[in-house]
């Protein structure tokens, strides 16, 4: 048995033990890693920790612990207001709000990982406030950031169109960018209305204070039992259902969300939400400094936000005291387990192995859809971009025939390598997975997964279908 082949199978043995045993799979695939990587791969530690993905682990940290601090001061429960009465308390259309948000990051230049990293955790507090899907608001956010990704001006877009150029291929900029924001709007669309979508229609307009998960109508006071400044009316979100807004197994449970007038509370009195004081006004503007800090001037998302975090922890401790145990510690073993076990099998070779294994098939179209499914498994592991760049060459050779249409393949490996970014292995999901306040993370992690999976499965062979079939380019 070869020791590309050996790699896989002990990957699949992590993830039954992962799934029967319910052993967190990070540490199970750290174990792996020095196994396959010392007793199959021949390699020391320094081999095998650098697949580590240190940049990942600072981001994942530094974002978790900033907008730790900003729940635990009340600033996203104040930016929950402003985004109600930005859609006129329509509450539906705020997934397509953050969809659109992010879009706009990264269609102008952030990178996808970075553009996540800002939207996601206002989304998902704002998910758990109106007992909306976090599933539903995170991939949402997810699909947005690669529906712009693919701008002439965006990062991958650049890399992508640099690839084609350099292999001197026949391109569209045009084309690329808008199989993918096609791509990711359609999957959006049912999302929208497989997830709770229509219910959120039906609620109609609320007013900020009617937060989701209670049961009981409660409203919110700006000062709450919890942490400074948190609504009490927030919800846990943790198996809140979508579809009715009502905690389950709730007896006579009220609608989490009614139809009354925007800004206006019970009792006919202007409603007025939570206040800004000096933590809340520090905080809006570290969160504006970290937009800043990452799209304005390049700098790493991670190290940026947790600065920033150090600085309101030191001027407010009182605030900041439990904002690192509420960092997603086990999120953080699971995805940088995970992606260390991924670096052994690139270092040994298991990646290109199996891409020069289909490259070499004599049927072009088989070779394309085969390409397309290795980029979208491997992508949902690892980097979207690195696989793009190894898997474009590797179609060469087929494309130089003239059967397949360049512009199609390149397009659909795209859209095939970062759809799948909603993955919880992958950085746009564990972003999502560890933004998520409030929720049965166990629970979450396998819906992820489960959607990852089903995008897997299906999209290469769609975009397969509707742009290499054709011959386009």
């Amino acid at each position: 048995m070869s020791p590309e082949l050996i790699s896989i199978l002990v990957l699949v043995v992590v993830f039954v033990l992962a799934t029967t045993r319910s052993v967190n799979m990070g540490a199970l695939a750290f174990a792996a890693a020095f196994g396959v990587g010392t007793l199959v791969a021949d390699l020391d530690a320094d081999g095998i920790f650098a697949g580590f993905p240190g940049d990942l682990f600072v981001v994942l940290v530094g974002v978790t612990y900033l907008f730790a601090i900003a729940r635990a001061n009340g600033t996203t429960d104040w930016l929950v207001h402003a985004a109600v009465r930005l859609v006129r308390g329509r509450v539906a259309l705020i997934p397509w709000v953050m969809f659109a948000l992010t879009g706009a990051l990264t269609a102008i230049g952030a990178v996808s990982p970075a553009a996540v990293a800002i939207v996601a955790p206002v989304a998902l507090s704002f998910a758990t406030r109106y007992s909306i899907s976090p599933l539903l608001m995170g991939t949402m956010v997810v699909h947005g950031a690669q529906a712009g990704g693919f701008s002439p001006i965006s990062i991958y877009g650049s890399i992508v169109n640099g690839i084609v150029e350099r292999e001197k291929l026949p391109g569209s900029e045009v084309g690329l960018f808008l199989a993918s924001l096609v791509a990711n709007l359609l999957i959006a669309a049912v999302l929208f209305a497989v997830l709770g979508g229509r219910k959120l229609w039906a609620r109609g307009a609320v007013t900020p204070e009617d937060g989701g998960g209670s049961g009981a109508g409660a409203r919110s006071t700006g000062t709450g039992a919890g942490p400074a400044g948190t609504s009490a009316g927030a919800g846990s979100g943790a198996g809140a259902d979508s579809a009715t807004g009502t905690a389950p197994g709730a007896k006579g449970a009220a609608p989490a969300a009614v139809a009354v007038r925007p800004g206006r509370g019970t009792g006919g009195t202007e409603d007025t939400g939570p206040r800004l004081g000096p933590a809340r006004i520090a905080t809006l503007a570290a969160l504006v400094a970290l937009v800043v800090a990452v799209l304005g001037f390049d700098l790493d998302a991670g190290l940026s936000a947790v600065t920033l975090a150090v600085v309101l922890s030191t001027a407010w401790p009182d605030d900041s005291r439990r904002a690192v145990g509420e960092i997603a510690w086990s999120t953080v073993l699971l995805i940088c387990g995970v992606l260390t076990y991924v670096g052994v099998l690139e270092e040994m070779g298991t990646i290109t192995w199996a891409g020069e294994g289909v490259g070499g098939i004599g049927v072009p179209l088989l070779a394309a859809v085969l390409l397309c499914y290795i980029g979208a498994i491997v992508s949902a592991f690892a980097s979207s971009v690195g696989i793009m760049g190894a898997l474009i060459p590797l179609a060469v050779p087929f494309l130089a025939q003239g059967e397949i249409g360049a512009v199609g393949m390149v397009a659909a490996l795209a859209v095939s390598a970062t759809v799948v970014d909603v993955s919880p292995f992958s950085t746009n999901g564990a972003l999502v997975l560890a933004a998520a306040p409030d929720v049965d993370r166990d629970r979450f992690f396998r819906q992820l997964m489960i959607y990852g999976g089903i995008v897997v499965a299906a999209v290469p062979a769609l975009v397969w279908l509707v742009l290499v079939v054709p011959g386009l380019g």
